[in-house]
C-alpha cells in the first residue's frame, strides 16, 4: 500500500513539472530591442530631453541658492542676459559672463536690472537678491513646464524669437489664481544653446502680466 502510494506521488510529481515546462518563456529579446529603439531616438528628441534636465537642474540650483552650480551652465563665450520680462533689451537687460557672474556673486555690488511696469520704479538688487526675489519668485520647481512653446501669454512684447533665433528654449509657468482672475500667473524661461557638444544657458527671462 505504501508502495503504490509513494508510485502515485511520484507520478504527480512529474505530471506538474510537464505543466510548468509548457508555461511560456520569457525571451529577452524583446528587451534587448526596446532598449535599442531607446538609445537611437531621433537628435530632436533626445535634444528635448537633455533640455528638460538641465532646466531641470537649474530651477534645482536656484531654489536651494546653489549659484556655482547655477554657474556652471552660463555659456562659456557669451556668457547670460537676465531679462524682467518677456521683452528682452539688450541695451538695459544685465549681461554677466560666466567669470563675472563668479566674481559678483558673494558680493554686495548693487546692480539696476530695469524697471517694474506699472510703477516705472528702477529695480535695484544685488545679484544674489535678484535671482532670489525676481528670477526665483515663485517655487518653478512645482510648475508646468513646456519645450519651446509660450504657456504665459500676456499684453506685454515678448521678442525672444526674435532675439534669439535658431535657439531652445524652455519654459516654467504658474498659472493665476482665481482671485486675481488668473492674471498673477508667472513664467521662468531659460535660452539655450549648444557649445562643444554640451547646452548652456544664454538668457534667463521672467514673464508676467504686465499692465
Amino acid at each position: 500500500m505504501r508502495k503504490s502510494f509513494l508510485a502515485i506521488l511520484f507520478l504527480a510529481v512529474l505530471s506538474c513539472e510537464k505543466k510548468q515546462d509548457k508555461s511560456p518563456v520569457v525571451s529577452t529579446d524583446n528587451l534587448k530591442r526596446s532598449n535599442e529603439r531607446t538609445d537611437t531616438k531621433p537628435e530632436a528628441f533626445s535634444k528635448e530631453v537633455a533640455l528638460k534636465k538641465t532646466n531641470d537642474e537649474l530651477l534645482q540650483a536656484l531654489k536651494v541658492g546653489y549659484y556655482d552650480v547655477f554657474a556652471k551652465y552660463i555659456h562659456p563665450e557669451k556668457g547670460v542676459r537676465f531679462s524682467m520680462y518677456a521683452f528682452v533689451n539688450r541695451n538695459e537687460d544685465k549681461h554677466f559672463s560666466k567669470i563675472d557672474f563668479e566674481k559678483y556673486m558673494p558680493t554686495k555690488t548693487i546692480f539696476t536690472w530695469g524697471s517694474r511696469d506699472g510703477s516705472g520704479e528702477i529695480y535695484k538688487a544685488t545679484l544674489e537678491q535678484y535671482l532670489k526675489n525676481w528670477v526665483f519668485k515663485k517655487d518653478f520647481t512645482k510648475s508646468d513646464y513646456a519645450f519651446d512653446t509660450f504657456l504665459g501669454t500676456g499684453n506685454s512684447l515678448n521678442n525672444l524669437k526674435e532675439i534669439y533665433p535658431n535657439t531652445n528654449f524652455t519654459e516654467n509657468y504658474i498659472p493665476g489664481s482665481e482671485k486675481y482672475s488668473g492674471m498673477d500667473w508667472k513664467a521662468l524661461r531659460f535660452v539655450f544653446e549648444e557649445f562643444e557638444g554640451k547646452y548652456y544657458v544664454i538668457a534667463v527671462i521672467n514673464d508676467e502680466w504686465t499692465i
